[in-house]
């Protein structure tokens, strides 16, 4: 299996990809609201004195270190939420025990990756017929600087097993243990096109609301159109 030492380390580039959020999930705004962590945790301690539902809200906040949350950009919140919300399942890179921000090159690539996992969960649900889910478009300027590149890895290699996911996981986990900020890799679900999986929001320079997607569940998903924009 390949390890961190095997792969190339990407030149500093500033990169624009994308992401999408279900709209169910407000940001949240005490991360945007403040310059850096002294201002966080002065801010944080008032607040929590008055809304007993401010950790729910904010996550778990010991999953991350301070220093690393690029306070002050545009959509801190953003860049910051997949650290502090992580899924116990896991994910492609990660065991569930830390979190990842997951981007991918174009928002189409988002979608199919989005639609994928979308349909999978769903699908597990007995007796779900019919519903509708709306998804926030978020486009995210980041620097590449130092992120391993998987891309030059087959797409047959075992990290884009589009099931299996315990070659990647081992790869991620070996990533962050040795600092490095993230890795690109081939998308799984749209293939030629690339994604990127940070394992810090600190290579985060802004990350901003583009769009909304409707996605229709009918059996699957059966459409996805966009509804609004900014």
């Amino acid at each position: 299996m390949v390890t961190p030492e095997q792969l190339p380390q990407r030149a500093a580039a500033e990169v624009q990809a994308y992401r999408l959020v279900n709209s169910k999930f407000p940001p949240i705004t005490l991360f945007d609201d403040v310059a850096d962590a002294d201002e966080f945790e002065t801010l944080y301690q008032l607040q929590a004195l008055s809304n007993p539902r401010l950790r729910n809200e904010l996550g778990q906040l010991e999953l991350i270190a301070r220093h690393e949350i690029p306070f002050g950009i545009p959509g801190c919140a953003y860049a910051t939420a997949p650290f502090t919300h992580v899924n116990p399942a896991g994910s492609r890179f990660s065991d569930g025990s830390y979190g990842v921000l997951y981007l991918a090159e174009t928002l189409e690539t988002a979608l199919a990756e989005v639609r994928h996992h979308q349909d999978r969960y769903w699908s597990r649900i007995d007796g779900l017929n019919y519903e509708r889910f709306v998804f926030r478009g978020l486009a995210c300027q980041f620097d590449e600087a130092g992120m391993l590149d998987a891309t030059i890895l087959p797409a047959s290699d075992p990290i884009h097993d589009p099931d299996d996911y315990a070659a990647a996981r081992r790869l991620g986990r070996l990533a962050r243990q040795a600092g490095h900020p993230g890795l690109r890799y081939r998308s799984v679900r749209d293939p030629g096109q690339d994604c990127w999986a940070l394992m810090t929001p600190r290579p985060v320079r802004s990350i901003i609301q583009t769009v909304h997607f409707e996605m229709i569940w009918n059996g699957r998903i059966s459409s996805v159109s966009a509804i609004s924009a900014v």
